[in-house]
């Protein structure tokens, strides 16, 4: 059942409908049903009609849901402050690769903390899948930087195409990499397909699973040391190897960063969580719902934590820590930034910075929902973990 929401405009009604055409046409054409993954690809990146490919505003007060970066520059300067440990220890030109640019704010805060720092770039590179989207980024960033400062900024069709060193860094990525779902039935592994029903409406079906997503299934229940209950239904990437590999595997020196939200293995499949993680995002709302209206909802999966940690290990990095959010941001940086919010003239600004900071930090907020991780090549950002570290919760 859809949640309860106001129906949209006539404008946001004709382009959802536009892309569950799509969908209906990719449907029967693969013979009735297509992998959910398949699905969520298409709700949130069919050229045009996807939700992060289309032009509605996503982010910030006006859109469906707030990142870190939008709530003030906090966040991206303590970003900025662990880019610039590993830029120290590496020689030559170094870039910054961002992956996914959102509205532009974290990488205005990110440069200016950067030029502060004498830390800058030779490159600030965003991969940016959205052509609405990086048209929005280069406006701000152009519009909010000093020239020598957007000069350094470049947008990106793919991961760089040869050996460089620096910071991988994507924030809320990981989430919305389409995900398989997978089922336990009778013992055996099922995956969640979307087909319709005879009055055309998207419906979830299940069929056999393939041999990649069965034996990730099985390296799960061995690792975490016995079978999944029966009925269990969850989410699972056995692509994550492939894709860090694809966007890091040419980083020959530095450190890739991963911040989102999600949990270690045995925390991601407990029993209570026999429906997944899967949650949607419409209009400030979290809802379980993929199907409400394609294209103008975000659809999103928890990470697993340590098939990250697997995957970036296998790709030949070492991990250098793991931590939530609040403990990475005091140990790159925080306790600064608060000195500086301290001194500001303006009550109105400093009010409004300092509720920045606990939305950031706080538990019943952004503080343990969120969740880093770093990886590192050829430099050692171990210490920049090391508050709270969590590693041995993995």
């Amino acid at each position: 059942m859809s949640p309860s929401f106001s129906a949209p405009d006539a404008d946001a009604q004709a382009h959802s409908d536009r892309l569950l055409a799509l969908i209906r046409a990719q449907i029967a054409a693969a013979g009735g049903a297509i992998p959910f993954s398949r699905y969520m690809e298409l709700a949130l990146y069919a050229p045009g009609l996807g939700y992060y490919s289309a032009g509605a505003r996503k982010f910030g007060a006006e859109g469906d849901f707030v990142t870190s970066p939008e709530l003030g520059p906090t966040f991206g300067e303590c970003v900025a402050t662990f880019a610039a440990k590993v830029f120290a220890q590496l020689e030559g030109e170094v870039d910054f690769f961002e992956l996914g640019g959102g509205s532009g704010a974290f990488a205005e805060a990110a440069l200016r903390q950067l030029a502060a720092l004498d830390a800058l770039p030779a490159r600030y590179r965003i991969l940016e899948p959205s052509a609405d989207l990086r048209e929005r980024q280069r406006e701000r960033l152009q519009a909010a930087l000093p020239a020598a400062l957007f000069a350094r900024c470049e947008w990106l069709d793919g991961p760089p195409d040869g050996d460089w060193k620096g910071l991988l860094f994507a924030n809320e990525v990981l989430d919305a990499l389409p995900t398989p779902r997978f089922l336990l039935r009778g013992g055996e592994v099922f995956e969640e397909h979307v087909a319709l029903s005879p009055d055309g409406a998207l419906i979830r079906v299940d069929q056999p699973a393939d041999a990649l997503l069965h034996a990730a299934v099985r390296h799960v229940e061995r690792d975490l040391g016995a079978p999944l209950p029966d009925g269990y239904r969850s989410e699972l990437l056995p692509q994550l190897p492939y894709w860090i590999q694809a966007v890091g595997g040419l980083l020959r020196e530095g450190a890739m960063l991963f911040v989102d939200y999600g949990y270690p293995r045995a925390e991601y499949y407990l029993p209570e969580r026999r429906d997944g993680t899967l949650v949607c995002h419409h209009r400030h709302r979290a809802h379980d719902d993929p199907f409400h209206l394609p294209g103008l909802q975000d659809i999103t999966a928890f990470v697993d934590f340590t098939a990250l940690a697997e995957a970036g290990s296998n790709a030949g990095f070492r991990l250098a820590g793991y931590c939530a959010q609040h403990s990475f941001l005091i140990g790159n940086g925080l306790p600064e930034r608060l000195e500086a919010i301290a001194a500001i003239a303006d009550p109105v600004e400093q009010h409004r910075r300092t509720n920045e900071v606990k939305r950031l930090t706080l538990p019943g907020e952004m503080g343990e929902r969120f969740q880093a991780m770093g990886f590192q090549r050829g430099v050692d950002v171990r210490d920049a973990f090391a508050v709270g570290d969590l590693v041995r919760r993995l």
